[in-house]
């Protein structure tokens, strides 16, 4: 069972990392390209704060975004605000995320996420989390999927091994880091199976569409090409 105590605890510590990291950069920094095609850290910042109230409205019952068209506007809206202003912005966020999970809710009904996307709100909390650990990596300031808590990289393997099982573009794949815990994904497309090994944070990189899964060990076929998140 999720244990969302445990998981906003964790979000704290990572918002409070993203936060102390975002306050060192200046407006020219703030503005320079991240690891993410077209966004700046501007991008990356203001996104993380859109994300928030997003998922407020997701714990509140209201639509996580009024539409795809909205959600892209507000991001380009705030990615060139000054760094003052962005690191205000995501701080007080971050607080009001913090204030709609104390409010007494039952954490174990289901709540509609973007696209119609469904899951339990006692994984809001985690869904969060990855939001802040990886966009954090993403502003490439020194922040690594290395960097990233164990416990963190491996639940975020599980999810992401969740979300492309049964995938129709993915075969079946068995995945092993090199302390020999095993993920299953894909399934869904002929072929396979294919045996995939490496570090955690490695195997992460690839699922998530961050690294190409060239420091890893294939076998039983070509690494698999996952569809975009």
């Amino acid at each position: 069972m999720t244990d969302h105590a445990h998981d906003l605890a964790a979000l704290r510590e990572a918002t409070d990392r993203l936060l102390s990291a975002t306050a060192k950069l200046d407006d020219a920094a703030l503005a320079e390209p991240s690891r993410l095609p077209a966004w700046s850290r501007g991008h990356v910042v203001a996104h993380l704060s859109r994300n928030a109230d997003a998922l407020v409205n997701v714990l509140q019952g209201r639509p996580m975004y009024a539409d795809s068209e909205t959600r892209d506007g507000d991001i380009e809206r705030d990615a060139p605000r000054p760094q003052a202003e962005q690191l205000a912005d995501l701080a007080a966020s971050a607080d009001r995320f913090v204030a709609a999970t104390a409010a007494p809710a039952d954490w174990s009904r289901t709540v509609t996420l973007r696209n119609g996307v469904t899951d339990s709100a006692s994984r809001i909390p985690f869904r969060r989390r990855g939001e802040v650990e990886l966009h954090h990596v993403d502003l490439g300031i020194g922040y690594e999927l290395e960097d990233l808590p164990d416990e963190f990289t491996a639940r975020e393997i599980d999810f992401l091994a969740e979300r492309f099982g049964r995938h129709p573009a993915v075969v079946s794949t068995a995945v092993t880091d090199d302390r020999g815990r095993v993920w299953t994904t894909g399934g869904g497309a002929e072929g396979g199976p294919v045996a995939v090994r490496g570090t955690a944070p490695e195997l992460l990189g690839w699922l998530s569409g961050r690294r190409d899964g060239s420091a890893l060990t294939v076998e039983g076929g070509a690494l698999p090409a996952l569809p975009p998140l």
